[in-house]
């Protein structure tokens, strides 16, 4: 019987009028993920401000942050791609594989 794994299909654009690098794009992950984790924080209770927001509020700051890094990720994807020749839908399946391999998800023949 052949399962069906769930997957989270979120499809963001390259963007235009920029002239990212390597060294530039993985700069501007290393941010965004700092500002999630910032994010995080005051959601916790833990980053030291005096939090005003309500929960609902940090919640959707969280996912605002979160499709930042996802879209700064995908813009280094871009860059691979393009710059580099890498073949980055090989490199999700080798991901995907990788995973069966280490038992966080089930065959997908299974």
């Amino acid at each position: 019987m052949k399962r069906h794994l769930k997957f989270k299909t979120i499809s963001l654009p390259k963007l235009d009028g920029l002239s990212p690098s390597l060294e530039s794009t993985a700069l501007k992950v290393a941010e965004e993920q700092g500002e999630l984790a910032r994010a995080i924080g005051k959601f916790r209770g833990i980053s030291g401000e005096k939090v005003s927001m309500t929960q609902k509020e940090v919640l959707d700051e969280i996912a605002k942050e979160l499709l930042d890094v996802a879209q700064t990720t995908i813009s280094m994807c871009f860059v691979l791609e393009e710059e580099y020749g890498v073949d980055i839908d090989q490199k999700v399946e080798e991901h995907i594989q990788k995973l069966i391999d280490k038992g966080y998800i089930k065959s997908r023949d299974k």
